[in-house]
C-alpha cells in the first residue's frame, strides 16, 4: 500500500504526459526503421552487399512538399519569423471564417482542449489523408472554445480543426506551452526583458492572424524566478491586447500553473494566487485536482466575470474530480450548479482507449453524457443557405449527387459538413428508430448520410432530430431539398418547428411523397400544417435515390428545430407484428428562391501554380478536388491518369489535391 501511494504522487500528469510521448515516438522511430530493413531486405536479393538503416531526413519547411502543420518548437524560430518563408504556410491558412457572434455568450461555457497522442497525426496532412478511421470530432453543438494542444512551444492549429470548428460557431485557440527544463531555459529568455516578451507576444498575434484562428491558451509550466513576474505579467496583457485590437471576439486564456509569486503550484480554482493572470487575459483555465467547493469559490473570486473561470476536467482521470472517462459527467454536473464554465482535457481518451464497441458508438455515447449533463451550446441554421450532407471529413467514398466518384479511403476535417444533433440513447429499446450518420452506405454527397433502422412497433411515426436552429425568417419563401433512398414503404419526412413574435410555436411536416390523402389522415392532427412535395425527382446518376423539394413561407417567424420524421402510410394488417423500418437521409438544403449554391463557371476561376512536377505513376490513380469557395465546399472532378499525372503544389482559390 505504501509503495501504491508512493508511485501515485510521485508519477504526476507531467511525467505520465512524458512517459506517453517518449513511447509514441520511439513507437514511430521503430515503424520508420522496420520499413526502412524491409526495404533494405527487399533490396538484398538484388545486391550481396547489406544496405545500412538511415535515419529519417530531416525536416526542411522550405524545401517544396507534400504540405503538411507543423509547430515551432523555439523563440529563435518565432522571432525569426521563418514559418512564413514556410513552403507549408500558405496551405495552413484556414478558409473559412467563424459563423456565429463574435463575442461569447454570457452564460456557462463548454471549452474543448484537444490532446492527442502528441498531435500532428493525421491532420496534419493538410489536403487530407487516407486514414478512413482517423480521429474526429463531429458534436460541435455541444461546445463554444476549441483548443489544439500538442508539447511544443507553439501548436498552430492545423487549418482543417479551424475549419470544422468555424463552420459550427466555435473559436479556436493555439497553445503556447514551456515545461521541463527545456521550458525554463525558454522562458528565461522570453522573460529577459519587457521589449522581448512583447516581441514574441507580437509574433503570436501575426501567427493567429494570418492562420486564420482566435487566440492562444497560455500554459507556463516552469518556475519562475519571482522578478520575471513582470515581463510574465506583461507578455499575458500585450498578447491579449494585440489579439483584442486585430481580431475583435478572440481570447487569450491563461492555464492555472504558476502563481503570481513565480512557484509551479497549481491552484486548482482561481485565487489570489493566480487572480493577476486571470485580470489580464479572457479567462483562466484551471487544473484539474479541484475540490467539490472549488467551483463556487473561483465565481466568487471571479465576480462577474464567472463565466471566464473554466474548471478543468481530465477525460483519462489523472486525480481529476469525478474520475473523468465516462464519469466525466460527474464534474461537469458539480461546474454547472456552481454556475461557472468547463475545460475537458483530452477527450480523444475515447479514440486512445479504443473503447468498445467501436469509436462511432463510443464517441456518440461519450458525447450523449456531455449534452445530458451540459445542454447544447451551438443553434444553426443561423443564416440561408444552409446546406449539410452529413459529411464528417472521413469515410470510405465519396459521392456527388448520387454517383459514386471514388471507393477510396479517406479523411480530411476541412470537408467536414454541418453535423447533425443526434440524440443517443443508452438502451433504445425494441420498438424505436435509431438514427446514426453512417460511413459504410453509399452516400448522396460526400462520405456520409443518416441512417434511420429499426422497428415502428406500435408506433405510428418516429421524429428525430437534426438540428436546432435559430434562423429569423422575412418576407421570402424557403425551399427545402432533401434526398432520401428507402427500402419498401419506409418514408422520410421533415419536421419543422417555428417560433413567433409572441412565442407561439408552429410545426409543420415537409412530407415524403406517397398518397396525398393518406398522409393528411395520418398527420393532420399532430403538426399546425403539412405540406407535401412541390417536386419529386429521381437523379440520373442513380436509381436508388429521391430528391424531394418542398417550399414554405413563414414571414415573420423564426425556425427553431428540424427534425426527421420516420413512418409507413399503411400500416400492416397484423398490427401486433413489427414493422421494420429503414430510410437514408442524404442531404439537406434550404435556400430562398433564386439563390444558387452551385459552382461558379470555369471562366471565372483564378488558379495559379507554383512548384510544378511531372511524376511518373505506375499505376491508375484516382485524383479528387475540392475547391473552398466562401463556406461552401464544392466537389469539383474525378480525374484518372494511367502513366503520367499533373501536381501542383501551391495553388491560389485553395485548389485541394488528394493522392
Amino acid at each position: 500500500m505504501l509503495i501504491t501511494r508512493f508511485l501515485r504522487a510521485l508519477l504526476k500528469r507531467q511525467t505520465l504526459i512524458s512517459i506517453r510521448n517518449f513511447i509514441f515516438s520511439t513507437i514511430t522511430k521503430l515503424s520508420y526503421f522496420i520499413s526502412s530493413s524491409f526495404m533494405a531486405s527487399d533490396s538484398s536479393t538484388k545486391s550481396s552487399e547489406s544496405t545500412p538503416l538511415l535515419d529519417p531526413p530531416k525536416f526542411d519547411p522550405s524545401k517544396p512538399s507534400i504540405p503538411i502543420s507543423y509547430p515551432i518548437k523555439t523563440l529563435e524560430e518565432l522571432e525569426s519569423r521563418s514559418y512564413f518563408d514556410s513552403f507549408h504556410y500558405p496551405f495552413n491558412k484556414a478558409s473559412i471564417p467563424l459563423n456565429g457572434d463574435l463575442n461569447l455568450p454570457q452564460r456557462p461555457r463548454l471549452l474543448v482542449c484537444h490532446d492527442m497522442a502528441g498531435g500532428y497525426l493525421d491532420d496534419k496532412w493538410v489536403q487530407g489523408g487516407t486514414n478512413a478511421d482517423a480521429y474526429a470530432i463531429w458534436h460541435w453543438y455541444l461546445m463554444d472554445v476549441f483548443v489544439y494542444f500538442s508539447h511544443n512551444l507553439v501548436t498552430l492549429p492545423p487549418p482543417c480543426w479551424v475549419n470544422a470548428a468555424h463552420k459550427h460557431g466555435v473559436k479556436v485557440l493555439g497553445t503556447f506551452l514551456t515545461e521541463w527544463d527545456e521550458g525554463k531555459i525558454i522562458s528565461n529568455k522570453l522573460l529577459s526583458t519587457t521589449e522581448y516578451a512583447c516581441m514574441c507576444a507580437e509574433r503570436l498575434t501575426e501567427l493567429a492572424i494570418a492562420l486564420g484562428f482566435d487566440g492562444w491558451l497560455i500554459n507556463m509550466e516552469v518556475k519562475l524566478d519571482p522578478a520575471q513576474v513582470e515581463n510574465m505579467k506583461e507578455f499575458v496583457s500585450h498578447l491579449t491586447e494585440l489579439m483584442h485590437f486585430s481580431k475583435p471576439g478572440s481570447l487569450v486564456i491563461w492555464y492555472d500553473s504558476v502563481t503570481i509569486h513565480g512557484d509551479l503550484d497549481w491552484q486548482d480554482q482561481l485565487n489570489d494566487k493566480n487572480k493577476a493572470f486571470f485580470d489580464l487575459c479572457d479567462g483562466i483555465f484551471t487544473n484539474y485536482t479541484w475540490k467539490v467547493d472549488y467551483p463556487k469559490l473561483s465565481a466568487n473570486t471571479a465576480g462577474d466575470r464567472k463565466f471566464d473561470v473554466y474548471m478543468g476536467i481530465d477525460v483519462f482521470g489523472r486525480n481529476t474530480y469525478g474520475g473523468g472517462q465516462w464519469s466525466t459527467n460527474i464534474a461537469l454536473d458539480v461546474i454547472k450548479k456552481d454556475d461557472v464554465s468547463a475545460a475537458i482535457f483530452a477527450p480523444g481518451w475515447v479514440y486512445e482507449n479504443k473503447e468498445p464497441p467501436d469509436f462511432q458508438t463510443a464517441q456518440n455515447r461519450w458525447w450523449g453524457l456531455v449534452e445530458k449533463s451540459w445542454g447544447v451550446m451551438q443553434n444553426y441554421p443561423r443564416a440561408i443557405p444552409f446546406h449539410s450532407d452529413f459529411d464528417q471529413g472521413r469515410g470510405h467514398h465519396f459521392s456527388l449527387d448520387g454517383r459514386q466518384l471514388s471507393d477510396a479511403d479517406w479523411c480530411n476535417l476541412s470537408c467536414q459538413s454541418f453535423q447533425p444533433f443526434l440524440e443517443f440513447s443508452e438502451d433504445p429499446g425494441s420498438d424505436d428508430i435509431q438514427a446514426v450518420v453512417n460511413l459504410a452506405e453509399e452516400s448522396y454527397s460526400g462520405g456520409g448520410n443518416v441512417t434511420f433502422k429499426g422497428i415502428l412497433g406500435s408506433k405510428t411515426y418516429s421524429t428525430k432530430r437534426l438540428f436546432q436552429a435559430k434562423l429569423p425568417l422575412g418576407d421570402s419563401a424557403l425551399g427545402f431539398t432533401y434526398s432520401v433512398k428507402s427500402d419498401g414503404d419506409s418514408l422520410v419526412g421533415i419536421s419543422l418547428e417555428f417560433l413567433s413574435v409572441k412565442n407561439e410555436t408552429v410545426s409543420v411536416l415537409l412530407a415524403s411523397h406517397g398518397s396525398n390523402l393518406l398522409t393528411m389522415n395520418k398527420f393532420s392532427s399532430q403538426f399546425s400544417k403539412v405540406i407535401m412535395p412541390h417536386r419529386t425527382t429521381k437523379p440520373e446518376s442513380s436509381d436508388d435515390w429521391v430528391v424531394q423539394e418542398n417550399v414554405i413561407a413563414m414571414p415573420g417567424y423564426t425556425l427553431t428545430e428540424i427534425g426527421a420524421v420516420c413512418y409507413k402510410l399503411r400500416p400492416k394488417i397484423d398490427e401486433e407484428q413489427n414493422s421494420e423500418y429503414y430510410a437514408v437521409l442524404g442531404h439537406l438544403l434550404i435556400q430562398t428562391p433564386g439563390q444558387s449554391v452551385h459552382f461558379l463557371p470555369s471562366s471565372s476561376w483564378v488558379v495559379e501554380g507554383q512548384d510544378i512536377t511531372w511524376k511518373d505513376v505506375r499505376t491508375n490513380l484516382s485524383l479528387l478536388a475540392f475547391l473552398s469557395y466562401g463556406d461552401q465546399r464544392m466537389e469539383l472532378i474525378l480525374m484518372e491518369f494511367r502513366s503520367t499525372i499533373f501536381m501542383s503544389r501551391k495553388c491560389e482559390k485553395r485548389i485541394q489535391v488528394w493522392m
